[in-house]
């Protein structure tokens, strides 16, 4: 199980939620969105986040297995034993396993516990909807299923809301398809986060959906979206 509902995205390099200073619970630390030129700074950034050591679950957002940077974001950041390595654009359990013996590896050589550092697989591409079934069993170490529906947006070219605010038909489907991955794998299903920043109206009414569907949580984009989903799967 995760123990949160509401983890809160940070981009790299920006310090203005610090941890338990102002209620947070969970931050998931977002290197896959820096730009190439800042993955180094963002790095440094990440390390000072996990430094602190103030009881808040720390969640590192790598970039992709495909991306090039990977290898250099687990050697600087999973000795520093955060929480978990949130995989962004996975295509199945074969990357996850693939992520896991890489962290094994990293905890092995920095004399942590091998299993400790969790892992919560996001889905972000049409194709990895085809083998979702591939997660049960692939690693121990899984803890969560997640989707974005940014990324499935721009790549099936589709809008991902209607005009009040609910999910398209083909994002619905990737949610919900996430969801029955994440029961049958045996892992917590967190729910992607919400873009429309300033409708906190329609978060609530997602977030009451969600938990009534089975969701664990849902990641948060800014503290007023935490603390609607906080309060929302009390």
């Amino acid at each position: 199980m995760i123990p949160f509902s509401a983890p809160l995205l940070v981009p790299a390099c920006d310090d203005a939620a610090p941890g338990g200073a102002v209620g947070v619970r969970a931050l998931i630390l977002d290197l896959a969105g820096a730009d190439e030129d800042m993955k180094a700074a963002a790095r440094a950034w990440a390390a000072s986040q996990l430094a602190r050591g103030d009881g808040v679950v720390r969640i590192v957002r790598v970039n992709g297995l495909l991306s090039g940077h990977i290898e250099a974001d687990l050697a600087a950041l999973a000795p520093l034993a955060p929480d978990a390595v949130l995989l962004p654009d996975c295509y199945g359990g074969d990357d996850a396993q693939h992520v896991s013996v890489k962290l094994k590896l990293h905890e092995a050589e920095a004399g942590l516990v091998v299993g400790s550092i969790g892992l919560i697989a996001c889905v972000g591409a049409s194709a990895a909807l085809f083998r979702l079934g591939s997660y049960r069993g692939a690693t121990q170490r899984l803890r969560a299923l997640t989707w974005s529906a940014r990324d499935l947006t721009k790549d099936v070219g589709a809008q991902g809301y209607d005009e009040g605010g609910a999910l398209s038909g083909p994002m619905s489907l990737a949610r919900n398809l996430t969801l029955f991955a994440a029961a049958a794998a045996r892992v917590c299903a967190l729910d992607g986060p919400y873009e429309k920043l300033d409708d906190l109206d329609g978060l609530q009414r997602i977030c009451l959906a969600a938990k009534r569907d089975g969701f664990a949580g849902k990641i948060a984009l800014s503290l007023a979206q935490m603390r609607v989903i906080e309060a929302a799967f009390e």
